[in-house]
This record gives C-alpha cells, structure tokens and sequence, in this order.
C-alpha cells in the first residue's frame, strides 16, 4: 500500500510501465505524449543529480515555475530524496520571494525560463544559502545549472550505484515533512504551512476511492501547481495512471480543452461563471424561438438533474425530452470543453448553487469540495453519490468536523498539517482546543453537508451590529451579466454598499441603447444614469436579502482587481483590507451624508 509521496513513483513505475502518455505537453504546436519510461527515466536522473549537488533528506528546494511538466517531474525527484519541496506562485514580486526562500531555509531553487530567473536574480545576492540553482532553459547562465545537466549528474551516479534512487524512495517515511507551502495571505504575513507525506497520502486514497477516475482518463491542468488543490490532485490522478496534458497558459484554456479533451479538470468557480455567462450571453443574443428553446432544455436539464442526484428513477417522457434537449442545446455547449468530460471539480471559492445545478442538468458535472492549505487540502467534497448544490459535500472518510459557538468550522483528521514552520505561537492558536481552526464560518445541514457562508474575518459587522457575510452576495452580483466583479463594504457603517467593476462591452452596448455618451469610459462610470441602472441591477440580483444586507450605494471602477497591486492573492481571492484601503476616500464619499 502507498503510504508516501515517493512511493507514488515506485507504484507508477510498477504498475504502468508501458503506459505511453501519463504526461502531454504542447510542443510546435500541438500536443506531444511523455510515456511511463520517460517519466521515471527524469525523476531518477533529476533526484540523483539533486542529491550530487547537496540536496537531500530535509533539505528545502524552491520551485518557482509555471505548469509544465518538469515542475511535476522536479517535486516528485525531491520527494523521492525526502527533501521538501517549496513552491513559490510565479505572480510574487522579488520581496515576496525572498521572504518565502529566506524563510524555509532553502537552499536550492528552480526556476522555469528567463523572467522567473531573472526574478530571482534580483534577490540572489541577498540569500547566500541559496548553493544549487536550476534552470528549464536549454541553456544556462553563469551561476545556474539546466535541468539536462542536472539530469546527467543523476544518470552518471546511478550507473555507479545501481538501485540508489529505488533504496533512497522507500526509505522516505510517512511522517517526514514533504512541503513547504506558504498561504496566499488574505491577512498578514505568509505562513509556510509544514505538509508531510502522510497528509497528502490520506487525501489521495481516500479521494481515489470516493472518485471514479482511472487510467482511461485524460486531465488538464491549468490552476498553478503552487496551489495544494492542483498538486494534490496531480499526486492522485498520476497515482491512479491518468494522462496528465498541461495548459499552455490561463489564456489558452479554451483552445486547450478542444486540443486535450479531458475527462476531468480541476478549477475555482471563476471558470465557470465565465463559461456561464458565454453561454447566457450567446442565447440572450439570439432569435425569440432559440431562447425558448434554451429555457425549456434548462428546466428539463434542472428536472433530470435533480432526480438523478436523488436516485429517482427518470420516467420516460423525462428520458426523452432530455435526449431531445441534449441533442438540440447540450451536445454544443460541451463540445467546447472536449466533449467528454466526466466531471469537473471547483475548490477555492464557493460556486453558486443554481449555476452548479445548470451544468450538471446539461451533463457537466461539476463536483465542489472545500478545504485549505492546511488540510492537505480537501476536508469535504460532493461526490456522484452524496451531491447538494449550495453545499461543499460531507467530510472526507477519516476527517471530523464540528461547528464551533461562534461558527466557525473546526477540522480533525489524518490530513492536518504538522504545523506553520517557525511560527509555535500561531501553531498554538490554530489549534486550540485540539481542534484546526479553519477561519471559515458555516453550518452542517440535517443531512451532514457542509454549508460555508464566508472567511471569519471578512464577515461585516454593521454599526447597527448585524453581521453580513460578504461572499454570497457578491456571488449573486457576478452572476449578474452586467457585472464582472464586486467587493461588498461597510463595517462600522449604517448600510452596506458595493465596489462595482462592470463588464465594460455590455455597459457601453447599454449606453448606446440609452442614449447616454460620455468621451470615455471612465466618464460613463461617472454618470448617475449608469449608477443608477447598474443599482437596479442589483436590486434584481438579490430580491430575497434581508434588508440590513441589501446594497444602499455603488462605486463603480473602470478595473478590475489584480494580484500585482495586491488585492488578490494568487489563488484570486479578495484581499479586503487591502481592497478597501486603496479604495477609501470612494468609500467614504457613500457616507459623508
């Protein structure tokens, strides 16, 4: 039985020897199998060449990269030496880098092409720990090695000792620390969260169990390997032979999908509100018979979906206006995810229940789980047998949840981390009680589901003392076709309002119906007509709030949000203080009357 992260490779090795694309990669345009034998033929030569050059059983290697193949290939050869592997997002600026480098004590880096090198570059002379430093290039620059040379390093010294590799893997131990994986930091400083081997390993198996997929399968990869959700499941689709072809980028997903045809894809429920909202916007666009059409096929998909999740046997007529539906509507939207996916899975966020409920009607099922870095990560998740939308599924086999006074969850269980490295106050905090302390506020419904309403901290206490969870209602704002973002504010203020982005194209298309000019678009965002309309707009998307949690006022912005001025993190969560510190004087102006 597999009971470390190096162990996987030794499985895979064994049981799929032949198998001739466990990895795919787009090169000259097109996309290129990497069989078994290639696969282990890396990592062997990778890990013998890191243990040449220093690195080892608890030593850190940093991995700073994009998705790709090697990034895989680089964390298994470490895992396999028993060193810890630190990923580092590729969207942190060199401050942010050197904290995290500095911090776990590195003393190795891989870093992907020029822009990343030269990225850490910058910060190098000031971390002298740093002795091994790698390149993907083909070729090196002074001061670096290429991942080839690395590679022959190994290859030579397994020549001399034959077996090396096979005796450093299985010596790795399930509780050895396996990670370093700092948090986005929503609040304050990162911390470095301390994984071990058997915490991914109870993630894997126990999802492997609770999900069908298996060697027939084909998965795409495109949420950043930096992220826990993205690698564990790596870990877990690679352990079970499924082929693995990596997006270019987070541009290309669309042509990726046609190009890869997968099975199953992981992604945040952003992806999904945008497929969404094409998918809305292209029949909104259309004749008065093709909307009919769509609309009936919706409440049919909605009707099958429902019974199918409750077990209830499907009558005929049923059967067949849904075979009629899928034909006539269904069968294109998902020919632009492949065509054969089984399954999606969304973590990060929550996804709106009535946009889960629309594609899994359509035959794209959508399967939300909940979890965090701490938890290795998943601690619930939907599966084909236990579904709810508006739920994140019941716990995992093996793992607890309770719900504490105050609301907030509180997790138990073998996928827990060690600890936050060098942080024993913090460590002590989170776990008070003998409980994890998730920091996330929710209930548990009468049949065991998991319900989040919103993080701890972000939760707005109004000056009339009512507390408003901000993220389902900026969830039913994005669905909303005029609008791209939101932000909710007003803590410590009489009622609660609302930093707009707008979908410009539809704003400006509205404008030109109303009649309203204005010599930029900055200047139209001005308008109280756009004001006004827009807040009506709202008002439509939340009919049923209570009326503390109603939106009163809007500020509308002419950007949305990005990770490079720090209001998202890298996993595009919201960074609220940061959010409504750069936005202040706007926010102020709602209450000066």
């Amino acid at each position: 039985m597999v009971e470390t992260l190096s162990q996987i490779v030794l499985h895979i090795l064994r049981e799929y020897p032949d198998k001739p694309d466990i990895m795919q990669v787009k090169r000259d345009g097109r996309y290129v199998p990497i069989p078994t034998k290639e696969f282990g033929r890396r990592i062997r030569g990778i890990a013998l060449g890191l243990m040449s050059l220093g690195c080892g059983p608890g030593r850190k290697l940093v991995i700073l990269s994009e998705n790709r193949p090697e990034w895989t290939l680089v964390d298994f050869a470490n895992l396999c030496l028993g060193g810890v592997s630190v990923p580092i997002y590729p969207t942190l600026v060199p401050a942010q880098v050197k904290h995290i480098i500095e911090n776990s004590e590195a003393t190795a880096i891989v870093c992907s092409g020029p822009d990343l090198r030269r990225k850490f570059e910058v910060i190098r002379a000031e971390l002298p720990a740093i002795t091994t430093a790698v390149t993907l290039e083909a070729e090196a620059p002074e001061g670096f090695l290429t991942l080839d040379d690395v590679c022959a390093r190994g290859e030579k010294k397994e020549k001399e000792d034959p077996g090396l590799f096979e005796r450093m893997a299985s010596a790795v131990q399930p509780s050895d620390l396996a990670s370093l994986i700092y948090t986005s930091g929503t609040t304050g400083v990162p911390k470095g969260v301390m994984l071990t081997h058997a915490n991914f390993v109870h993630n894997i198996l126990t999802l492997a169990a609770q999900h069908d997929f298996n060697p027939t399968d084909y998965i795409l990869s495109f949420l950043p390997l930096s992220h826990v959700l993205e690698r564990m499941c790596t870990f877990a689709f690679i352990y079970k032979g499924a082929s693995i072809g990596y997006a270019e980028n987070t541009e290309t997903v669309a042509d990726n999908l046609l190009e890869v045809r997968p099975t199953i894809m992981v992604s945040v429920p952003r992806l999904f509100e945008k497929l969404y909202g094409k998918v809305m916007d292209n029949i909104l666009a259309g004749s008065a018979l093709k909307r009919k059409i769509f609309f009936w096929a919706a409440r049919v998909g909605r009707d099958w979906g429902r019974r199918t999740i409750d077990h209830q046997p499907i009558p005929a007529g049923l059967r067949f206006k849904h075979g009629l539906a899928h034909k006539l509507v269904f069968s294109k939207i998902l020919e632009k995810t492949g065509g054969r996916v089984k399954f999606f899975v969304s973590g990060g966020a929550p996804l709106a229940g009535d946009i889960g409920e629309f594609f899994f009607g359509l035959g794209l099922p959508i399967k939300e789980g909940y979890g965090l870095t701490e938890t290795s990560p998943v601690v619930a998740c939907n599966t084909f047998e236990h579904m709810r939308f508006g739920t994140v599924g019941r716990p995992i086999p093996g793992v607890s949840v309770r719900i504490a006074d105050d609301g907030e969850i509180l997790v138990q269980g073998p996928n827990i981390m060690r600890g936050y490295y060098k942080m024993e106050a913090e460590t002590k905090e989170a776990f008070e009680g003998g409980w994890f302390h998730t920091g996330d506020i929710g209930h548990i419904d009468a049949d065991g589901f998991l319900v989040i309403t919103d993080r701890k901290k972000d939760l707005i206490v109004t000056a009339g003392g009512k507390n408003v969870a901000p993220q389902p209602i900026e969830n039913m704002l994005k669905q909303n076709p005029f609008i791209a973002s939101a932000v909710i504010v007003g803590g410590q203020r009489k009622f609660i309002s609302a930093l707009v982005v707008p979908d410009r194209d539809k704003i400006e298309a509205h404008a030109r119906e109303a009649g309203i000019q204005a010599p930029g678009y900055t200047e139209l965002l001005a308008d109280d007509r756009i004001n006004r309309f827009l807040l009506a707009e709202i008002d439509k998307a939340t009919p049923n709030l209570a009326p503390y949690e109603k939106i009163k006022k809007i500020v509308l912005l002419d950007r949305d949000f990005e990770i490079e001025k720090g209001e998202l993190t890298p996993t595009l969560k919201v960074k609220r203080s940061k959010v409504e510190a750069a936005y202040k004087p706007l926010i102020d102006a709602l209450y000066k009357d």
